[in-house]
């Protein structure tokens, strides 16, 4: 089995979602250009806004060091944790020695009743510097794959200059292809996972519950998902052509507790996406083992205050 990985950079201002380009959406734009047969099998993930920054990897990578301009391009995919470099919407590998949040937010625009996100960010420069201003660009990640057909890659032509987002006939979401690869995901290691005796599931994507596009069935939580109180459930929609579809979604972003007995199986299921409209990246997520803090620069932060 084999994901195409792919990171476009964002030439004008985005007008959608405000924490990432849905997967139907790239699905949708994908569509206009691709053979049915290869329509029919694909399956997209949603577009997260990555920062063309500095930065340096992060723990659970498999690769060590800093990167200039890291979110510029494609980085090794060696084990399964490398596949998340850029899929943690707060961009953990961002450099500490710049201001790191400024970096990971986006320029909101207004054009009239409607909220578009800038294409890139101005930052102010000390005024003794040659130039007062530098300008960084805003990238997406995104990946895609056909089932293990043999149906990958998609062309890069098809790939490069997609309109994403509302307002496409007037020029916004415009991207132009900057990398994309195959990896293959039987290659992979899974060490961190294979020496931990328990494990978390971290939402990357809604999981749909109910759908009201036709013929699509409602789903009840994973039985081995494991939490405690209630799960944070979001209303959304799913745009196909003219007409708005409701769904009601378990939110991403939180965490539940794995209670199953095949770890490095649901692992790998997550990759692709479970329960309906996982063909729009719904229904994501991310192993981690329990016994690690999915944010290790918090824990040495709260040790350097207890040490003061």
């Amino acid at each position: 089995m084999a994901i195409q990985e792919v990171l476009w950079k964002l030439d004008w201002d985005y007008i959608g979602h405000p924490y990432y380009v849905p997967g139907h959406a790239i699905y949708t734009a994908l569509a206009r250009q691709l053979p049915p047969d290869i329509t029919q099998a694909l399956h997209v993930s949603p577009g997260v806004f990555v920062p063309g920054e500095y930065g340096s990897y992060p723990e659970a990578h498999s690769q060590s060091g800093g990167v200039p301009y890291m979110g510029t391009g494609l980085r090794p995919v060696e084990e399964y944790a490398d596949l998340f470099l850029y899929r943690d919407a707060a961009q953990r590998w961002l450099s500490e020695t710049r201001p790191r949040d400024a970096h990971n937010t986006q320029t909101l625009r207004q054009f009239g009743d409607r909220t578009g996100y800038g294409a890139t960010r101005t930052f102010g420069k000390p005024p003794e510097n040659r130039a007062s201003k530098r300008t960084m660009s805003w990238y997406i990640h995104a990946y895609c794959h056909t089932g293990g057909d043999g149906q990958l890659p998609v062309p890069e032509d098809v790939l490069d200059g997609l309109r994403l987002g509302g307002a496409r006939n007037y020029g916004f979401g415009q991207t132009t292809l900057e990398a994309t690869r195959c990896v293959d995901l039987e290659a992979l290691s899974y060490p961190r996972l294979e020496q931990a005796d328990a494990y978390q599931i971290e939402l990357h994507s809604p999981y749909v519950l109910a759908s009201e596009y036709p013929g699509a069935d409602d789903q009840s939580v994973p039985w081995w998902w494991d939490y405690d109180g209630d799960l944070r459930r979001r209303d959304t929609q799913l745009i196909k052509g003219d007409t708005t579809y409701a769904l009601t979604t378990v939110d991403h972003g939180q965490v539940v507790t794995y209670d199953g007995n095949s770890p490095i199986m649901s692992a790998e299921a997550g990759i692709m996406g479970i329960g309906t409209h996982s063909k729009f990246g719904f229904g994501q997520y991310r192993f981690r083992p329990a016994n690690g803090d999915r944010v290790p620069e918090r824990t040495a932060a709260a040790r350097h205050r207890g040490g003061r």
